[in-house]
């Protein structure tokens, strides 16, 4: 079965990594996943997207199609409003509510969650760096594309040893607030 799912954001939030990690996650489970990467020149601040398609079968063209991806995350306004539209109806847009805002017209096509993931990761975590991690955990947990343990041991493996345990607090705040989210 093939997922495809999107963190969008502006150079500098980890929106790459994020995606990075899930795609590596479900190659490490047997499958296969791409990750394909849009940004502008811009080194920080520009609109950034990264689709992650993740299946047991090859995947032959690496791009999510637009309309029929099941899960957005978005940490600026200017992306979601860029990318929002390849969401399908009735999926899932988690928002980073101090940075995007969505209309009436949004709420009604999308199930849209507000979560505010960097105020989360620099105040809960201590570290704002850890907000693709956050995001992370909130995709897993909402999703439910990926094994838990595999992802935790994926991300394990991608980020400094020194900032393992930060990471993982990261991974577990991320995941309540996705259930809180969810009503859980």
């Amino acid at each position: 079965m093939r997922n495809q799912i999107r963190f969008t954001g502006v150079g500098g939030q980890g929106v790459i990594l994020g995606g990075e990690i899930l795609a590596a996650a479900k190659i490490r489970e047997g499958g296969y996943g791409v990750k394909a990467a849009t940004y502008t020149s811009q080194v920080r601040g520009g609109p950034t997207k990264v689709d992650i398609l993740l299946d047991d079968h090859e995947i032959l063209f690496p791009y999510a199609n637009e309309g029929e991806i099941e899960f957005m995350l978005s940490t600026a306004q200017v992306s979601f409003d860029q990318f929002k539209d390849g969401v399908k109806e009735g999926g899932i847009i988690v928002i980073e509510p101090n940075l995007v805002q969505a209309s009436d017209e949004d709420r009604k096509r999308w199930k849209i969650f507000e979560i505010p993931i960097i105020t989360i990761a620099k105040e809960e975590v201590g570290n704002v760096v850890t907000q693709s991690v956050v995001a992370l955990a909130i995709a897993y947990y909402m999703t439910k594309v990926i094994d838990r343990e595999l992802l935790l041991e994926t991300m394990i493996s991608k980020v400094p040893p020194k900032v393992v345990d930060l990471n993982k607090k990261a991974f577990d705040i991320g995941e309540k607030y996705a259930k809180q989210a969810l009503g859980e």
